[in-house]
């Protein structure tokens, strides 16, 4: 086990666990947390911007800046945006694990 899902108690894998974190750094707006008032991201911020390709830039550098920050297991390759549903945007991200350099990809909903 490396970690606990913050939904079900339940164990999850290593990279299950990355993915939790990554979701919640970048769903957290900086300033919300009052023991860490630096954390999170400037996504939920950024997100009800008109979506062009400034603020689809300003989205990615945020997001690999707060994941840099704040995830010390991997290390970000690439970030794209892949949809926008309802108010709701969709990004992939592909990292690599810093214990071992495998690679992890996973799909997080703002």
């Amino acid at each position: 086990m490396t970690g606990m899902s913050r939904f079900t108690g339940k164990a999850l894998t290593e990279n299950a666990h990355i993915a939790q974190s990554i979701g919640d750094i970048l769903t957290t707006p900086i300033g919300t947390r009052l023991i860490r008032r630096h954390y999170g991201s400037l996504l939920p911020e950024l997100i009800d911007q008109p979506l062009n390709d400034e603020t689809r830039l300003k989205l990615m550098s945020a997001t690999v800046d707060a994941i840099t920050r704040w995830e010390p297991r991997v290390r970000i390759q690439a970030v794209d945006s892949l949809s926008t549903d309802a108010g709701r945007l969709t990004l992939k991200i592909t990292a690599a694990r810093v214990r071992d350099g495998q690679s992890v990809e996973l799909e997080v909903r703002t």
